[in-house]
């Protein structure tokens, strides 16, 4: 059928658009950026609105970017996943070459608008992208391995604010993201823990055991003890410019008690609602501790 004005829904467009670049996953990978920045910023004052509109923007593109080729890589197999089927390749509306075209545009206007910041900003976007495009997502079917390979453009975010602040990579930076680093692991196990037989459609290896039990539960333990551990670390005064003060140590500890509840709740009942109600967890885990991490700098 040709396309005319009349079969042309701009709604449509924008929510393909959205679903090819997973706004939802860009915008609170993007608050993480936007955490990192004002943690390396040295006073509200000093802040630049056009550095944070770049880093915002700029931030988006990347993620949309790294989502879009994902979805044109894995088109076939997210059409055996329910989960997935119904997004715009799949599903026949969204050509392939469009999604790619899309994703390709994405990435040059991220990469500029990173490097208008300064070239490092532009730098970890890009790894980001090539890390999760061309090492984590061919990896899902063969090793569950991918999950800690996907770690390293997960936790790139964080961190990036901190670098699109200070322009530099040091302890603080490294240190952040050791924190998203440690917090990929709960999380996307959580995911792939409910998501099991989904996945299985698609011959996705997401569990570290590649099975639901006892090996892979207490490894989501055991790297929720390695996250909490992490994030106390700012405390010490060993972190450079990125300190937090003991009251707000105290709320960051009991933040990872409260996951790491639910972390061992996964461990004793081993059942799908379990594991849903842990990556609930970890995802207010994560916004809450960036959230006290920010308030602490600014109001102590």
């Amino acid at each position: 059928m040709p396309i005319t004005l009349n079969t042309i829904s701009l709604k449509a467009i924008y929510f393909d658009f959205k679903a090819i670049t997973k706004a939802g996953l860009a915008v609170s990978v993007v608050f993480s950026s936007i955490a990192g920045f004002l943690l390396g910023v040295t006073d509200l004052a000093s802040l630049s609105g056009v550095v944070l509109l770049k880093l915002i923007i700029g931030g988006y593109c990347m993620v949309g970017a790294s989502n879009a080729f994902n979805q044109v890589i894995e088109k076939d197999l997210d059409a055996l996943m329910d989960r997935t089927k119904n997004r715009p390749i799949p599903s026949g509306r969204m050509e392939s070459n469009i999604a790619l075209i899309i994703a390709v545009v994405l990435t040059v206007l991220g990469i500029v608008l990173l490097y208008t910041i300064n070239p490092k900003s532009a730098m970890f976007g890009a790894v980001s992208i090539f890390l999760y495009t061309s090492v984590y997502t061919p990896l899902k079917t063969v090793t569950s391995l991918s999950v800690f390979v996907g770690a390293f453009p997960g936790a790139i975010p964080f961190m990036l604010g901190w670098v699109a602040a200070t322009n530099n990579f040091g302890i603080e930076a490294g240190t952040l993201f050791l924190i998203q680093f440690f917090w990929q692991f709960p999380h996307f196990w959580a995911i792939g823990w409910f998501l099991y037989e989904d996945y299985e459609k698609a011959g996705f290896f997401m569990l570290p055991t590649g099975k639901k039990d006892k090996g892979t539960a207490m490894q989501v333990i055991l790297y929720t003890i390695w996250l909490i551990i992490a994030s106390l670390l700012p405390v010490l005064g060993y972190t450079g410019q990125l300190y937090i003060t003991p009251i707000a140590a105290v709320i960051v500890l009991l933040l990872g008690l409260w996951m790491l509840f639910y972390a061992i709740r996964l461990y004793q009942l081993r059942t799908a609602k379990a594991a849903r109600t842990l990556m609930l967890v970890s995802v207010s885990y994560i916004t809450l501790l960036q959230l006290v991490y920010i308030f602490d700098k600014f109001l102590r």
